[in-house]
């Protein structure tokens, strides 16, 4: 344990020598961070660094094995969720928290005592002005089901902020908003700790913590690793910091890594549209937008970026090219051949390819093993069954070689995928949707809740693809990313495109005008 000397009063929670352990892991070495009032305190690490181990500590799901937490400078047990709330410790976390089955007003409810509850109508005031600093709607009335996963996360933070904490932790807060939304927060978190208010931000993006930090902690392998404190932190430029933070969590500098060569994708202008999308329509339903009059082309090694807060029918708009979802209106042309009628497998085997947002409910089957999920839209085709037979051999030949080729970090081919971190999970998906014969690739939301080295060789691995001549429909919610890697940027809103960017030095300007409905 470390030395453990009283932390100063002023520390609104402290850590001190903090170490938790799971079977076979030492999720967190004895940790020491001080979080004081009047700081944006960024937490980075990669995924496994043990972020989300130390935030279930200061949430109360979780307590240390050895070492204490310190709250206004005294020794105190956080043992439960609720005593996290009532030491006005609140916390956003990047899983959703909230009950499907209930509304967004009666979510922004729970966990309080019913005394301290506020009225309606003060609730709908407090929430109006959160949503405008934010520039978010909240639907107070709707049900949470009936939210889309970017949505949800925006009642999160609201509800956090509603609560008033004295310690605000936003885990991932940032990836489902508008440029303009993440400036408002980054002003509105600026705003909170000049009023006093602690707040922990975990990120993985590293402009941010440059842009929004005060003090910057770095984990690795459940050991802080470095800090740069507020008074070199206010020394050094953006690219100084973001230098010694590269440094401070891979061992050396690198340029920046968030700053790839704009555009990875290599068109090949003379060549025919591989994908091309003409007023395609999309009957709404109860639980998800329609898509209205969308059109659009993407030529080899094109990548296209589709942006937008998310709810706004992009997922509905990958599915429908997909074939998951039915077309009312519009075609759908792959390399010139019409397939807006055919099925999802008859797609794929023509080189539509898709990789969904939801990695292990939709995009694996997390029981089975790696091997077998590599081949699941080949289940009952040669080479890898006959006759309805499995041919291990040929799964198992095969599913070794994508597992060199992707780097897929398994302790065997038999491991059930739901065990992979979520990194591997996606370098499976990869591996299966860039297989041979693609030609088009939709991607939705690819490097989601990815760790940086991860994001890093996702995007790269799309690069390649469209550097090979596939085209490539990048679907994020995440600016920095099209930014680095598209050719062109569309806008969606309310299930249509509103205006179409090519990807220039005021890419970023006119991409954001157009989702909050300026013209570009």
């Amino acid at each position: 344990m470390s030395n453990t000397t009283p932390s100063p009063v002023g520390d609104i929670v402290a850590l001190e020598g903090v170490t938790k352990r799971f079977p076979g892991i030492v999720a967190n070495d004895s940790i020491d961070l001080s979080i004081r009032p009047g700081e944006v305190h960024v937490l980075l690490g990669e995924n496994g660094a043990g972020k989300s181990t130390l935030i279930g500590m200061l949430s109360g799901l979780q307590q240390p094995d050895e070492g204490r937490i310190l709250v206004d400078g005294k020794p105190t047990p956080i043992t439960s969720p609720r005593q996290a709330l009532a030491l006005g410790i609140g916390t956003v976390f990047q899983h959703m928290m909230l009950v499907p089955t209930l509304t967004v007003a009666e979510n922004l409810l729970l966990g309080g005592p019913w005394w301290q509850r506020p009225r309606t109508e003060e609730l709908e005031a407090r929430v109006a002005e959160i949503s405008k600093s934010l520039g978010i709607v909240v639907k107070l009335h709707a049900r949470v089901s009936e939210l889309s996963l970017g949505e949800q996360q925006q009642v999160e933070i609201v509800r956090a902020m509603v609560r008033n904490s004295r310690l605000l932790i936003l885990d991932e807060s940032t990836s489902m908003l508008t440029p303009q939304g993440i400036e408002e927060l980054g002003a509105l978190m600026r705003r909170l700790v000049e009023q006093g208010l602690a707040i922990v931000f975990i990120t993985h993006k590293l402009k941010e913590a440059a842009a929004f930090g005060d003090r910057i902690s770095v984990l690795k392998l459940g050991r802080k690793v470095g800090e740069i404190p507020p008074e070199r932190f206010r020394a050094l430029g953006e690219q100084e910091i973001i230098s010694e933070i590269v440094e401070l969590m891979f061992g050396k500098r690198k340029d920046d890594p968030e700053a790839a060569e704009r555009p990875l994708g290599s068109v090949r202008a003379e060549a025919a549209p591989l994908l091309q999308v003409a007023d395609l329509e999309v009957a709404a339903t109860e639980n998800a937008p329609g898509l209205s009059a969308i059109s659009f082309d993407i030529r080899p090694g094109e990548i296209l970026g589709i942006a937008g807060i998310d709810g706004n029918g992009q997922k509905q708009l990958a599915e429908a090219l997909a074939g998951q979802r039915a077309a009312t209106g519009g075609s759908v042309r792959l390399a010139g051949a019409a397939i807006e009628t055919l099925s999802v497998s008859e797609r794929s085997r023509l080189g539509l390819r898709y990789l969904t947002d939801d990695r292990l409910g939709e995009g694996t089957v997390g029981t089975f093993p790696v091997s077998i999920n590599f081949f699941l839209k080949q289940v009952g085709a040669a080479p890898f069954w006959r006759n309805g037979v499995e041919q291990r051999t040929e799964i198992d030949r095969r599913a070794g070689e994508l597992v060199r080729e992707y780097d897929v970090r398994t302790p065997s081919l038999k491991t059930p995928v739901a065990r992979l971190s979520g990194g591997n999970i996606q370098k499976v998906l990869l591996a299966r949707e860039l297989a041979e014969g693609a030609k088009v690739v939709i991607f939705n939301k690819p490097t989601y809740g990815l760790d940086l080295a991860n994001t890093l060789a996702s995007r790269q691995r799309i690069g390649d693809a469209a550097q090979r001549g596939l085209a490539v429909l990048l679907i994020s919610t995440d600016l920095e990313e099209l930014l680095s890697i598209c050719n062109r940027i569309a806008v969606m809103a309310n299930g249509s495109l509103v205006g179409t960017v090519a990807n220039a030095e005021d890419a970023r300007t006119r991409v954001g005008r157009l989702m909050i409905g300026l013209a570009a």
